[in-house]
């Protein structure tokens, strides 16, 4: 087990999911941030089921960030509420997570 975990956030669009994957990075509260784009969300909200589109950012960062990480999403998100979910990271490349935890705060 390691302190890595992956993030998923979804924005609306590339511009905003750019604008937040690039303020995480450059705070050094993720390591990395990729960009999905054409992903098609179904969702309940408010009552109605909504088919959007949508992008993913899968953020890779240490779990003793995510509340930090959590606070500027919110911040800097459009959405009234973001998803923001973290999963573990189990293992992986010790080169990777090393350089990980060398970029993170």
């Amino acid at each position: 087990m390691t302190d890595a975990i992956v993030v998923y956030v979804t924005a609306p669009n590339e511009d905003e999911a750019v604008r937040i994957a690039g303020a995480l990075v450059s705070e050094k509260l993720a390591g990395c941030a990729n960009i999905v784009k054409g992903i098609r969300s179904i969702y309940s909200w408010q009552g109605k089921i909504e088919d959007e589109p949508e992008v993913l950012m899968i953020v890779k960062t240490c779990s003793h960030l995510f509340e930090a990480l959590q606070k500027k999403v919110k911040e800097l998100h459009t959405y009234t509420v973001p998803e923001i979910i973290a999963l573990p990271v189990i293992a992986g490349s010790e080169d990777y997570l090393g350089w990980l935890k060398d970029v993170t705060s």
